[in-house]
This record gives C-alpha cells, structure tokens and sequence, in this order.
C-alpha cells in the first residue's frame, strides 16, 4: 500500500454496535470480548487481517445490529477511513 500500512497482519479493533448482546455470542465472535452498557455493546479483540475484520462486520450486519463505530487500537498514526469523519484525532470510523 502507498501509506505504508500492512493490512495483513493481526491487529486489535474495538467495533462498537447498538443493542445488548449477551456474553454467551463471544465465541461467535471469534472469542472477542464483550462488554454491554447503555444500549451498546462494544466487542473488543484481535483480527488476524482485513478479511477477519470484513467477517465480523458480516456478522455484526447479519444480526442487525446497527453499527455504532470501528475503531483500530493499534494504529499509531491516522487510518485513511479518517476522512469519512472530518475528525483527524481519532484512527476510527464513526458512523
């Protein structure tokens, strides 16, 4: 890629989405962890590269739930996906 960034090695996200899942869909997540508050539930964990990441969206999508935010722990400098918020301080999509 012309920005430098590997999207082939495991990196950890943390995808927020609206509603409340119970724990027990953890290892439907691929033993993501799973916290619910507020009407939201926030999965947290490592994908082993884009393609993981593109399955858990599935899922998320096939559930119905609305997805809140994706948002990469270890990126150490600002995604390209920054641009769809206008918010530079933040390596996450908002939605």
């Amino acid at each position: 890629m012309e920005n430098g960034q590997q999207f082939d090695k495991p990196v950890r996200y943390q995808i927020r989405v609206q509603g409340c899942l119970d724990l027990k869909w953890s290892d439907w997540f691929d033993g993501f962890t799973i916290t619910a508050a507020d009407d939201q539930t926030t999965l947290e964990g490592t994908v082993t590269d884009q393609s993981a990441l593109h399955g858990m969206l599935m899922k998320i999508r096939d559930l119905g739930l609305p997805l809140l935010a994706v948002i990469c722990l270890d990126c150490g400098k600002i995604s390209d996906i920054d641009f769809l918020t206008n918010d530079t301080s933040l390596n996450s999509m908002e939605l």
